[in-house]
């Protein structure tokens, strides 16, 4: 049995968080390949259709999942020290994946009509969408999967799944375009998630192996008090998710009544851009840290170890690669968009600083569902938070333009930041160690002045910027092994 200090040590943290980013950049890199052969096969059209496909279908696996996939790796987390209460509590989720699964399948399937109306203005995608029920439930079930997996911090294999899921969806599935046109477009979809799924499965029965031959269900956990638990709590992280989606929406309609179309294109492009190079952070963070903060979420004195040491590593790992990003956005836009995209340059480089204030708040976020209070994480999370995002985003837009956007990102990371500590401060005690905060505090100048020679364009901005990302990596390497030495 791995103790609290092993789990969390900084040795292992960064083992996980390397792993886990590993997957993601590996993620990242499939879906830029995939979008490259859809665009030489089957060009904007066929682009478009699958995006489209995608776009719509993302929304409903949401709702028909429940919002269950947090609320399980919490009680996973929670109960696997204990393995007659873990083999129940796997029971118990596992049919709940079966469940929502299914209810995918049917809510596609059986609104295919619907669906084909609003997404395409007609009923010719019917059929697609049929077919594409079978992908909604693979779906759901691959990822009720991955959060078994997480819970039970099996980081091997669910990043060895995740892997070989995307390779073989890749690999099977790019044939299909190229033989048969748009046609090919639902069958890859479903190879996807049938690869993806399969995988996940494998893992997941490998994991669990010893704890079904060895243990026999014998434990005191409430069933039907479990179900009620985890589908109330799926509610309110599914409300969470769906109301930050319904403000998404709504900034865009904004943009696009007072801006312009050409506006609201300009900010996804720069929003998608910036959400992958940061998203391999945020997700690594998630998959990692939660787990660990739900199995010690009851002993306060624990829980500030996990987030103090989370936050340090977090801030060391993302400062040079804020940096990076400052340094190198122009020829990023480039890469993935084109020229005529580079007047997002400046919006880009501000929402990097956004992102980077947003991941020293992000670990406070946890701390409510892993709490299980669900009154703070309403208010918290599901109303402050998007009040403030809206606001921020309106504000700074109508003030100066598109710049604001990005202008907003940080405003409202900070905001949240200093909110969030004091809540977080008054209900559960915590604050900042003494270890954490010199490589905050230095981590933020460090991207603040290299934030500051990024707005004059010109040689000696670069050789700012390059001086600092310098500088950071050398900082950061040189806590990091530091903290590795400790082995603590």
């Amino acid at each position: 049995m791995i103790s609290f200090k092993e789990e969390n040590s900084y040795s292992n943290i960064l083992k996980r968080l390397s792993a886990f980013g590993g997957v993601q950049v590996f993620n990242i890199l499939v879906s830029l390949l995939r979008g490259k052969f859809v665009a030489m096969f089957l060009g904007p059209v066929g682009m478009g259709i699958s995006s489209l496909y995608a776009s719509s279908l993302a929304p409903l696996q949401q709702i028909c999942g429940l919002g269950l996939n947090l609320a399980m790796v919490k009680e996973i987390s929670a109960t696997k020290e204990e393995k007659s209460a873990l083999r129940k509590v796997l029971t118990i989720v596992t049919r709940l994946i079966l469940f929502t699964s299914i209810l995918g399948v049917l809510a596609c399937g059986l609104a295919a009509p619907v669906w084909s109306q609003i997404t395409f203005g007609n009923h010719n995608h019917t059929i697609a969408y049929i077919w594409l029920s079978i992908f909604t439930g693979l779906s759901i079930g691959g990822a009720g999967l991955l959060a078994i997996l997480q819970g039970l911090g099996e980081v091997k294999r669910l990043s060895k799944a995740t892997l070989v899921g995307g390779l073989a969806g890749l690999f099977f599935g790019v044939p299909l375009y190229y033989f048969f046109g748009d046609g090919g477009i639902v069958p890859a979809m479903i190879i996807l998630a049938l690869s993806s799924f399969l995988f996940y499965l494998i893992s997941y029965r490998l994991s669990t192996r010893e704890l079904r031959r060895e243990t026999e269900i014998n434990s005191d956990i409430n069933s039907s008090k479990l179900v009620k638990s985890l589908l109330s709590m799926g509610f309110i992280l599914l409300v969470g998710a769906l109301s930050g989606q319904v403000i998404s929406y709504l900034i865009n309609l904004y943009i696009r009544a007072f801006g312009s179309i050409e506006d609201v294109g300009l900010f996804q492009g720069a929003n998608s851009i910036t959400n992958q190079y940061t998203g391999i952070i945020m997700s690594s963070l998630a998959l990692d840290y939660f787990p660990r903060l739900s199995a010690c979420c009851k002993d306060n004195a624990k829980m500030r170890e996990v987030v103090n040491r989370q936050t340090e590593i977090v801030m060391l790992v993302a400062t040079p690669l804020i940096i990076l990003l400052l340094l190198t956005a122009p020829l990023v836009i480039r890469i993935l968009l084109t020229d005529s995209f580079l007047v997002i340059t400046p919006l880009m480089r501000w929402m990097g600083m956004g992102m980077l204030i947003q991941a020293l708040a992000f670990p406070l976020g946890y701390i409510y569902v892993a709490k299980d209070d669900r009154k703070a994480y309403i208010w918290m999370e599901c109303v402050w938070a998007n009040i403030c995002w809206l606001a921020c985003s309106i504000g700074f837009y109508h003030l100066f333009g598109l710049i604001g956007l990005g202008v907003s990102l940080v405003v409202r990371g900070m905001v949240d930041l200093i909110i969030n500590f004091i809540v977080c401060y008054r209900r559960y005690g915590f604050s900042y160690s003494r270890d954490c905060s010199p490589a905050v505090i230095i981590s933020l100048l460090l991207s603040i002045v290299a934030f500051g020679f990024s707005i004059p364009e010109g040689i000696i901005s670069y050789v700012g910027m390059s001086a600092l990302l310098i500088i950071s990596a050398l900082y950061s390497f040189r806590q990091l092994r530091g903290k590795l030495r400790k082995k603590e």
